[in-house]
């Protein structure tokens, strides 16, 4: 699979088979977001990786009862071992490492034919009291992982490259 390929077949899955992700498959998707690029390096990116069904179904409660998330037999905890450095551009950057590196998990994930789901809709202070957490991480996002119950189209609606393109400067 080309890389355009795995672009093109990733989708945000919310129905997942009751089948476990072999370990490789994770490790895979694992080492996809160890080598994904970060602002001065910084890596700091962690992750917690929870297949524990019970604690699947506390962390489907604090993603705000998502049934999908209980149903993932992987959640993996996006967190953020930050010294909250802001970059020469005003922006932080942590959320984008964390982003950039997700987004490493997700496209390996379609290549293993695995499907995932970002969440960003959970509770934090919540996820980091049913993961042990410490208070001074961040929790940036949680990614479910697993075998989609259902194939799903590839056809995305999306905006044409002449509407989101400009060239040269800001058009009107």
């Amino acid at each position: 699979m080309t890389v355009m390929e795995a672009i093109k077949k990733r989708c945000s899955v919310r129905g997942y088979q009751d089948r476990p992700v072999e370990k490789e498959k994770t490790d895979k998707v694992l080492e996809a977001a160890r080598l994904a690029p970060s602002a001065s390096n910084r890596q700091e990116w962690r992750f917690v990786v929870v297949q524990n069904r019970d604690t699947r179904q506390r962390l489907m409660k604090a993603a705000k009862g998502q049934a999908f998330v209980g149903e993932a037999p992987v959640i993996i905890a996006c967190c953020a071992k930050t010294d909250d450095h802001v970059m020469t551009c005003g922006q932080m950057c942590y959320p984008i490492d964390i982003a950039i590196a997700i987004e490493h998990m997700a496209l390996e994930a379609a290549e293993e034919g695995l499907g995932s789901c970002w969440i960003g809709a959970f509770y934090e202070d919540q996820v980091k009291e049913i993961l042990s957490i410490p208070q001074n991480i961040r929790v940036v996002e949680l990614l479910a992982l697993g075998y989609p119950a259902k194939s799903s189209s590839t056809h995305k609606e999306r905006l044409s490259i002449e509407e989101i393109v400009m060239h040269e400067r800001w058009r009107k």
